[in-house]
């Protein structure tokens, strides 16, 4: 049977990237093919799913920030939006003759964005870390919470009242970072991981609140730790491979009965309004309109947490029991669709940005990104260790040099050291339109996302800049397409690090052989 998981996985992920789709859409199809000839689900596919989502909310963890959820755009547009749009939803089920029970479960539980594919996608954009992928993450936690207290009234799930001490649980931020700095960098590094996704887990499930919260929340106990970014990289083999049961999970619960086809059309088709009504809050709110498109079209989708409520309704019999399989499969196909929509999401905005920005509201937003480069001779894009090393060294030689970041964190450490950066996302094409680049001799993009760094060269290019482009590359292959796009300068960190480590020893060798021996004494 693991066998038969493993390799129909494999196939059907290898199809749907040779069509330029994430291979968790192959994984889907997987679950409904395996489905079809007669697989079932089973403990251990589950317990690997459940495994794969928690590593996944402790990694979001390790890189969330509390001040990120209580932002009037996450808890207004979160709040409204789950209101407005689950209300819709019960209505129509209500009209299409379920009970007033299942209209509330069925409208709440669609009303929910999956966490699961929301983060994975921004996580493999890197963009995690960015202001639209902060607010999404903070509405998706809000959105977590309410599906705790959805369970807890279906009867599955009763908090006992020691559960507000899982608030603490960032308290233990000292032992559990004092320990992560014994665990090495290894395999004893990768054990303590798992160790704490499970353990914050199991103590929530003990106290009656999701697990999925307790492995976010222990999480946010190492967020900020400098090893953090070690251990999320340690992790992220592991927690990619148990996902692939999740998504093999949904497709295994089969398809509903002809029926309810109208009714899981009618709930897919709705995902537009979803977009919609996301992308009208935000702009009502303040945000950009880049901003609201790119941060809707991480939240179109239905969620897992919909499985789960419905699967615990029907336990507590609230819903009829074909219900789990009409919500799975409008669950499998809003995945598929917002997968390669989200893929694409940045070409979305540029090719409708004219008509986008109409609606976006005048005057300051919250999102705003630099107009002056205060007098800088050099911009750096991408504060990471590269770019650091980059401003240090300009800085070191005289110059004035700003470095950019959409990473709130990478930018309040390079501020605790006194260096000059902002806030900008290089992909946003209005950056560029906006920034002026007078005075300024060179831009370096270190930015590890290939087509971040096209787009930032396309933008300086249209705005004529004559100065040295210079863009990290990461695989020879790359090379031609940064050429073409206009770099000046292309360099190979890894490949010049050897080199230099080379030069280094060889001169230190040199310097050795050069130096008089002293003759033997008798």
């Amino acid at each position: 049977m693991e066998l038969a998981w493993v390799g129909a996985a494999y196939a059907l992920g290898l199809l749907a990237s040779r069509f330029g789709l994430p291979p968790l859409v192959g994984y889907l199809g997987a679950g409904f093919v395996l489905w079809a000839i007669g697989y079932k689900n089973s403990a251990l596919l589950g317990e690997i799913a459940d495994a794969g989502v928690l590593l996944l909310l402790f990694t979001v963890g390790l890189k969330l920030r509390f001040s990120s959820l209580v932002r009037l755009e996450v808890l207004g547009v979160g709040g409204i939006h789950l209101v407005l749009f689950a209300l819709l939803l019960g209505l129509i089920t209500l009209g299409m003759g379920l009970g007033s029970h299942a209209a509330f479960f069925v409208g709440i539980g669609l009303a929910f964005s999956s966490t699961v594919l929301a983060v994975k996608l921004l996580d493999d954009r890197r963009e995690l870390s960015t202001f639209h992928g902060r607010v999404a993450v903070g509405i998706l936690i809000l959105q977590d919470l309410v599906a705790v207290g959805l369970l807890a009234y279906a009867g599955v799930k009763n908090p006992t009242p020691w559960a507000l001490l899982l608030l603490a649980l960032p308290l233990l931020r000292p032992v559990v970072g004092w320990v992560l700095e014994r665990s090495g960098h290894d395999e004893l590094l990768l054990l303590y991981g798992l160790g704490l996704a499970l353990g914050g887990a199991t103590l929530a499930g003990s106290l009656g609140v999701s697990p999925e919260l307790g492995a976010l929340l222990i999480g946010a106990a190492l967020a900020g730790h400098p090893q953090t970014s070690e251990l999320s990289r340690t992790l992220w083999g592991l927690k990619e491979a148990f996902l692939v049961a999740f998504f093999l999970q949904i497709g295994l619960m089969g398809l509903p009965a002809a029926s309810s086809l109208p009714l899981a059309l009618g709930f897919v088709l709705l995902l537009p309004l979803k977009a919609v009504l996301f992308f009208a809050l935000f702009i009502a709110f303040g945000l950009r309109a880049r901003t609201a498109f790119v941060t809707s079209v991480s939240l179109t989708s239905y969620s897992e947490f919909a499985l789960i409520t419905s699967v615990a309704a029907v336990e507590g019999g609230l819903l009829p029991e074909s219900s789990s399989q009409l919500v799975g499969l409008v669950v499998a196909v809003s995945l598929a669709l917002a997968a390669p929509l989200n893929r694409s999401v940045h070409s979305l905005f540029q090719r409708y940005e004219g008509f986008l920005l109409r609606f976006e509201r005048k005057g300051r937003h919250a999102d705003d990104e630099p107009t002056s480069l205060g007098g800088a001779e050099w911009l750096v894009v991408g504060m990471g260790r590269t770019g650091g090393a980059a401003y240090k060294m300009l800085e070191g030689q005289g110059f004035r040099v700003l470095g950019l970041d959409a990473d709130e964190g990478k930018l309040e450490a390079h501020r605790a050291k006194k260096r000059h950066v902002r806030y900008g996302d290089a992909e946003d094409p209005e950056l560029w339109e906006r920034l002026d680049l007078s005075g300024l001799r060179g831009v370096l993009l270190t930015l590890p996302d290939l087509e971040a760094k096209v787009r930032a060269i396309q933008g300086l290019k249209q705005r004529r800049f004559e100065g040295t482009i210079g863009a990290t590359s990461y695989h020879r292959e790359e090379d031609p397409i940064l050429k073409a796009a206009g770099a000046t300068l292309i360099s190979h960190p890894f490949a010049e690090a050897g080199e230099r480590l080379a030069e280094r020893a060889l001169g230190l060798n040199l310097v050795q052989e050069s130096e008089p021996t002293e003759a033997p004494t008798r």
